[in-house]
């Protein structure tokens, strides 16, 4: 029989709203002014985590219900990206271009693994487990997309001396932006690779403890886990390679220099 990781009670509300004024305290205190969208992102959680625990009681008991959720996830997922490669709200023109080059740097790092471990039945097709599959990788290939899109808006403008040189001599402007900019898209691949070289080592992550909490052996718990990081890894390697495409080849996240 499975336990529960944390007790559901007042003593956990508690340490919530600690942790929360710790971390917005520090955002005052450091003077990085981030307590403001420390304790948004804390409501925004709580609040989110709720609905999403009453529609999961629904949605899991319908394959299609469930993939309806996944696509909601993408979707949120690409105006996050979008909104973070560019530092453009929303609201700002050229919004639908922007969500769709981000969308597809998404879906390409995800669905492929989503479609490999779903096709060989190595994670079973029903939706309570596609589903947390499906979010963690659609969440890996977000933030790959948000870190590597970031880091390439930021390094031709930074050196687009070099980028404007290197077209000068004659390179394609796709070469042009690969030369300048693709070393700092790799950065974006630092975490998962560091989180995939030291499992095990410095922690034991959320899939390989919520197996054991869950009533399974440890092997079954580290396979699971190897399972997550491994699909974590391509997916993100696959979104970085992509919005680096997109963004050489032109289909710019708005803002890019060219």
């Amino acid at each position: 029989m499975g336990t529960s990781v944390v007790e559901l009670g007042p003593r956990l509300a508690v340490v919530l709203a600690l942790l929360t004024a710790l971390a917005a305290a520090g955002g005052r205190l450091s003077g990085l002014g981030q307590e403001r969208p420390v304790v948004v992102a804390a409501l925004r959680a709580t609040v989110q985590l709720a609905a999403v625990s009453a529609v999961l009681l629904v949605v899991v008991r319908s394959l299609w219900l469930s993939a309806a959720l996944v696509l909601l996830m993408v979707t949120v997922a690409a105006v996050t990206a979008a909104e973070r490669v560019t530092g453009l709200p929303l609201r700002a023109p050229g919004a639908g271009r922007r969500v769709a080059t981000a969308a597809l740097a998404v879906t390409t790092g995800a669905a492929p693994v989503v479609a490999l471990v779903l096709g060989s039945g190595t994670v079973p097709m029903r939706g309570e487990a596609v589903i947390p599959i499906a979010g963690i990788l659609v969440g890996g290939a977000m933030t790959a997309t948000s870190l590597a899109g970031r880091r390439l808006r930021e390094e031709l403008t930074t050196r687009r001396g070099e980028l404007e040189a290197a077209l000068a001599l004659g390179l394609l402007p796709r070469d042009a932006v690969l030369e300048v900019a693709r070393p700092s898209a790799a950065t974006a691949l630092v975490p998962p690779l560091d989180q995939t070289r030291t499992v095990g080592l410095v922690t034991l992550p959320g899939a390989y403890v919520g197996v054991l909490l869950g009533g399974g052996s440890p092997a079954a718990a580290g396979a699971a886990q190897l399972l997550v990081l491994l699909g974590l890894l391509a997916a993100e390697v696959v979104a970085v390679w992509t919005v680096t495409e997109l963004v050489a080849r032109g289909h710019v996240l708005g803002g890019l220099p060219r």
